[in-house]
């Protein structure tokens, strides 16, 4: 496919980004006029809320700052303290508890593990004063002030008078000064306050959480005064209507009480693609009563309207003129797009054609402001990048983005789950009667009001993860009411649960491949690896779709490399005290390898939670937990991205879209360990949700070595491929007699310009047999002294659970990446990020492998204990190590080497000895290890008291 060149491409994006800009204020300068409030205010902090009783609206303010912005960009607040009030759960006690954390509890060298720390902090009303001059030129007109991101309760006064308070977390406030600004100077005053009162969303909610964006106190985006005609439009809500051909538009115009008015309205809807039909202002003649006028126009679109989804993204611009018997004349316009985002059956439709959801969360993740960009630029680019790693959809959790962000997803063709600002739980509940019930109405009506014309803009509901006695109920209710409402959006009543039969879908945490709390229970970590599961019997109970809820959620080790990227307001305090156990504990050298080893397993656990969801037939899609790294709850590494969308260095967006895409070639096999004596029997089918079905493709398949070349392979019979998933392409039947050596094989589907890989590894089924005079032994008894003693080789190999905890026996095993993090999960297993070793080391020449894990060493991590490498010599350097958690940061060894008196001792913290008959990779590995014993290259360096080995055991 030919590329488009880059500065063309950004040349592009930037007209986009001013077009988008332009439409966002048109809706307040057509016919306007407007006095830009950004630059220096007047400024005062309020810790002991005595403001508004001492009348600072009255006042000048003493301080200054600079708006759009926060308080902490403009370095206002407090030095960060250990009674910082922090808004958010903290399951991270032992830092302020234990020793260890003792330098960081210290006045000037304050670090949290918990979350990503701002250089200032302040929770409490925050007064904001402007002095504006209103021309003569504005008498008899409305006059509104707009400030695009309030956070968050906004409370304001013209003069000395009150006007109101605002505290919406995701839409603008709007106050109307019609009667309160008159031609002079007048003083605004605005009170902003970001405490949890009336109504508690949460303190988790990321509209506020310190986990995220942080709990920052200010206005960003647009801010201004302007006026409007006092008849106007006040809102349009446009309602496409795919089988018909139209659109319903509903305007609500205001005027002021009194006599009916008459009135003319044109709607004119045109699109900048030349492909569009040109339309015909539609014209009518109305009457106004009362002060709110609702009116609803069908307009045609034409014979043959553009559609919007994913890969066309057609926008219309409806524009909307009013004019009154003075001849005064008002105009709003707004964008659309042509399209119904629906269900059947349990599968997800866009224009009644099958598409599948291919997700990641944004959890206001930005730490270079501490809150959400309101510029299209900003969120154009992470479109981008979600899409160059095969996704089409994105949930914003328990927060709405600004409108910046739908006008993006609009041109790239992304379907966005908004939610209410909300998780209630952990200290708050939702249904039980409390004002967060009646704020959730209110905020969703707030949302749908401002943002609902978005086509990108497809599915609502309350917010995350919801408690409370009643909250089924309630939740019930609130799907039903917004079905009965808007039928654009589809509802559900909440991210993760509870699962109801009058939701349009669902969204569970069941069908994936670790859930909290599994532990070593998980498929990932109980199962040999294979690739032939999927969710069949989770959603055959549920007769809509099912969007697999926070899947994932796999760690991977800090890159102490960003430290220096957080150069904006909230910084990576977390990773400096990770970095310094690292260091503490000798191994800061190891740094980025245990990143790129630890990132080669995290996403190979990805990649087996996404084929999963995509072999499942009549499945609604997926919403990872994430594509880029969550900075709180206690540091959750689980991006292939970081916080600033930047890949990592071990996999790039190209090699995620192999098992991520709109087409995915997928193979259940059976297994993934073979010896040479096998056949492969392997199913391959395919997911396809593309634009259009696949004509007369034929599907081929090839086996490769270690150096790319190709071994074997073969062709599916050719077919058609028409859009869903489990589509059945044929079997891959091939002995695998001819494969000599051991190692592993890199199985290829091509299906057209898409392929998917998936590593097997293939062992001979019959191994060389002679006296190596080596004693393999399970303990460390007398008769394994006595060879030692004599200058002979012993090859320990201890069964699972004989190492002390205290020597590495506490450390919890397993072959998956920790998921989500040690802190919050309370210790959950695994608790280590896999193995790092040197693939070119003898003792592993005839296990071949490389530095990281791969499905071969699932047997040895489910089969072994880790053991602490600084309990047996502080500069043993271990053949194999384990990748500990990066909270403690241990040196931990799978298999080592040294010297017991005159002997050579190998031991291997994996049991290679139980069931061996079972398990070929564990006769293979000892295999390897006794041919390297005997070999000339085993020259163990350092020399080790017996002592010392013998306290590793219980």
């Amino acid at each position: 496919m030919r590329k488009t060149p880059k500065n063309y491409r950004l040349n592009i994006v930037f007209w986009i980004c001013q077009l988008c800009i332009l439409s966002f204020v048109s809706a307040y300068a057509q016919n306007n006029e407007k006095i830009d409030l950004s630059g220096e205010w007047a400024f005062g902090i309020d810790p002991q809320d005595e403001g508004v009783q001492g009348e600072w609206f009255t006042k000048k303010l003493k301080d200054n700052i600079r708006l759009p912005g926060s308080m902490a960009s403009n370095d206002k607040g407090y030095d960060i303290s250990l009674e910082t009030p922090w808004t958010g759960s903290i399951f991270d006690s032992a830092y302020f508890k234990n020793p260890e954390y003792a330098k960081y509890r210290q006045p000037g060298n304050i670090k949290v593990p918990f979350w990503l720390q701002p250089v200032k902090y302040y929770k409490g009303p925050a007064w904001y004063q402007k002095t504006v001059t209103i021309p003569n030129t504005w008498k008899g007109k409305g006059i509104e002030l707009f400030i695009e991101r309030s956070h968050w309760e906004t409370t304001l006064w013209v003069d000395n008078k009150p006007i109101g308070m605002q505290n919406s977390l995701g839409t603008p406030h709007i106050f109307d000064l019609t009667e309160s600004l008159a031609p002079g100077t007048h003083q605004l005053t605005i009170r902003i306050d970001n405490r949890v009162k009336e109504f508690n969303v949460g303190q988790n909610s990321h509209s506020i959480s310190d986990h995220t964006q942080s709990n920052w106190n200010g206005m960003v985006g647009q801010l201004f005064l302007a006026t409007r005609p006092v008849v106007s439009i006040q809102e349009v809500q446009v309602y496409p209507d795919l089988q018909n051909k139209q659109i319903t538009a509903k305007v609500t115009i205001r005027r002021p009480a009194g006599k009916p008015g008459k009135a003319s309205i044109e709607l004119l809807a045109t699109s900048t693609n030349p492909q569009a039909e040109k339309l015909t202002p539609l014209r009518k003649e109305v009457n106004l009563t009362g002060d709110s006028t609702v009116l609803e126009l069908v307009y045609p679109m034409g014979a043959a309207p553009l559609l919007w989804d994913e890969f066309k993204p057609n926008l219309y611009s409806l524009q909307v003129k009013l004019t009154t018997g003075k001849g005064i004349v008002h105009e709003k316009e707004t964008s659309f797009g042509m399209r119904e985002f629906a269900t059947t059956g349990t599968q997800f439709t866009i224009n009644g054609r099958p598409t599948f959801l291919r997700g990641t969360l944004e959890c206001a993740i930005f730490p270079k402001t501490g809150y959400p960009p309101t510029d299209v630029a900003s969120w154009t680019r992470i479109f981008e990048v979600c899409k160059s790693y095969g996704l089409n959809h994105m949930r914003f959790h328990s927060w709405c983005p600004p409108k910046a962000a739908f006008e993006a997803a609009d041109q790239a063709g992304f379907y966005l789950q908004l939610e209410s600002s909300s998780w209630a739980n952990q200290g708050a509940t939702i249904g039980d009667g409390s004002p967060l019930d009646q704020y959730i109405y209110a905020e969703s009506e707030r949302m749908v009001k401002a943002y609902g014309n978005h086509p990108s803009f497809c599915m609502l509901t309350y917010g995350n993860e919801p408690a409370g006695k009643n909250h089924v109920k309630y939740l019930t209710n609130f799907v039903k009411q917004w079905q009965e409402k808007d039928p654009r959006l589809l509802y559900t009543t909440a991210a993760g649960w509870p699962v109801t039969s009058e939701s349009d879908y669902n969204s569970t945490p069941d069908p994936r491949i670790q859930a909290w709390g599994a532990g070593l229970k998980s498929i990932i970590n109980s199962q040999p690896p294979s690739s032939n599961y999927d969710w069949s019997d989770t959603i055959a109970k549920w007769q809509h779709p099912t969007v697999s809820h926070e899947i994932g959620q796999w760690c991977v080790y800090p890159d102490f490399k960003e430290i220096a990227k957080y150069n904006g307001v909230l910084k990576a305090k977390n990773f400096e005290i990770f970095q310094e156990k690292l260091r503490d504990h000798g191994m800061a050298s190891l740094a980025d390898s245990f990143l790129l080893a630890s990132g080669k397993l995290q996403a190979l656990c990805y990649k087996a939670d996404i084929e999963a969801a995509l072999r499942t037939p009549g499945f609604g899609g997926f919403q990872l937990l994430d594509l880029h790294d969550f900075p709180g709850q206690g540091t959750a590494l689980v991006g292939v991205l970081n916080p600033f969308w930047e890949d990592k260095g071990y996999i790039t967006g190209k090699e995620y879209s192999r098992f991520c895409n709109t087409t995915v070639p997928l193979a259940r096999l059976p297994k993934m360990i073979y010896l040479n004596n096998e056949e492969l029997r392997i199913p391959v089918e395919v997911a396809h949700f593309g634009e259009s079905e696949l004509q007369e493709v034929i599907p081929s398949w090839t086996l490769s070595d270690a150096t790319g070349k190709t071994v074997l392979g073969g062709q599916l019979a050719k077919t058609n491929i028409a859009l869903g998933n489990a589509i059945k392409l044929g079997e891959i039947k091939q002995s695998l007699t001819s494969i000599i050596q051991p190692g592993k094989l890199v199985l290829t589907v091509a299906i057209g310009n898409y392929q998917n890989t998936w590593d097997l590894f293939v062992y001979p089924s019959t191994l060389p047999t002679g006296n190596d005079n080596i004693l393999i032994t399970q303990q460390l008894d007398e008769r394994a002294l006595k060879v030692l003693r004599k200058g002979g080789n012993v090859l320990l190999t201890p069964k699972k659970g004989s190492i002390k905890p205290d020597k590495g026996g506490d450390v919890k095993i397993g072959f998956s990446s920790i998921f989500w993090n040690t802190a919050w999960t309370n210790g959950q297993a695994p608790n280590t990020l896999g193995i790092l070793c040197d693939p070119s080391h003898p003792a592993l020449q005839a296990f071949p492998t490389e530095y990281h894990s791969n499905w071969q060493w699932w047997d040895a991590m489910s089969h072994s204990s880790a053991i602490r490498l600084d309990a047996v010599a502080p500069d043993l350097k271990p053949i194999v190590r384990v990748i500990d958690d990066w909270v403690t940061a241990q040196p931990l060894g799978l298999l080592f080497e040294c010297m017991v008196g005159k002997g050579k001792l190998l031991v291997s913290g994996i049991d290679l000895l139980a069931d061996q008959d079972k398990r070929p990779e564990a006769r293979q590995l000892l295999y390897s290890l006794r041919h390297y014993m005997t070999s000339n290259a085993c020259q163990p360096a350092i020399q080790v008291e017996v002592e010392k080995i013998k306290g590793l055991m219980n």
